[in-house]
């Protein structure tokens, strides 16, 4: 015969796992983008430089919509 229980059983209580932000699509989470410098009266393109990206003004996560 088996015993009865006598008290109710408690749920473990369990915590989500913190959920990461998505990276940012343009920067790829640096930040940072490409921006092709020019000179010239032509202006002719003769490099590239970092620059802020617009997207994420330089935090690296996706912004919320």
């Amino acid at each position: 015969m088996a015993t009865t229980r006598t008290t109710a059983k408690t749920p473990k209580k369990t915590t989500p796992d913190p959920v990461e932000p998505a990276p940012c699509q343009p920067c790829g989470g640096t930040g940072n983008v490409a921006i092709t410098v020019r000179v010239g009266r032509k202006r002719r393109p003769v490099g590239q430089q970092d620059g802020l990206c617009l997207n994420c003004l330089g935090e690296g996560t996706a912004p919320d919509a």
